[in-house]
């Protein structure tokens, strides 16, 4: 072989090796896009492609350590039942209730085995397996955060219940709510002096 023919076989070997790297590195991130769906985007927007990969990766790191757990049926239905009486509850006392929902749902989390002391990490761990419903939780953590404060209205407060169904479902493993037809019910709304922020 002459010295030009191993240039020529080194240099598509540099050459293949690189697309290979570059392929593996591009279905790694679709992997990840698909896994965390919006949660990838919403960390790609804020800190470029490059590190959301970084921390979904680590995301998937952590989460590897917990030592999760699924829930038995008596629990799954202790667990439904009190969603229901929330429901029940929202209408007459909304803005007691939303706290009381805000509690339900890192009751289940915990007893999922993921952390709940803080709300960064948690959700964090919780977009790893249920990156789907964590803009759901977002929404409806931020807006219990605003009623805290004295910010929200009933019909806030409504569609805060109905974000925190969507990640308690999930949590759960079934709708916590459905009606004989099959479909989903939405929280009761409260009819009287609906006061919006």
């Amino acid at each position: 072989m002459s010295p030009m023919e191993i240039v020529v076989v080194a240099v598509a070997a540099v050459v293949l090796i690189g697309l290979a790297v570059v392929g593996w590195y591009l279905w790694r991130r679709q992997s990840l896009r698909r896994r965390f769906g919006p949660e990838y985007q919403r960390l790609a927007e804020q800190d470029g492609a490059l590190a959301a990969d970084r921390e979904l990766r680590e995301r998937e790191r952590r989460h590897a350590e917990l030592e999760l757990r699924p829930l038995d049926e008596p629990t799954r239905q202790r667990y439904s039942a009190a969603w229901t009486a929330l429901q029940v509850r929202f209408v007459d006392a909304p803005e007691e209730t939303i706290g009381a929902t805000d509690e339900l749902i890192t009751q289940l989390v915990a007893e999922r085995g993921y952390p709940t002391g803080d709300h960064a990490e948690q959700f964090a761990q919780l977009s790893v397996d249920h990156a789907r419903t964590l803009e759901h939780y977002r929404a409806a953590h931020e807006i219990y955060l605003h009623h805290q404060e004295g910010g929200a209205g009933t019909e806030q407060l409504r569609q805060a219940l109905v974000h925190y169904r969507e990640l308690f479902a999930d949590l759960l493993g079934e709708d916590p709510v459905e009606r004989a037809d099959g479909h989903r019910t939405e929280p009761p709304q409260q009819t009287e002096n609906v006061t919006h922020s």
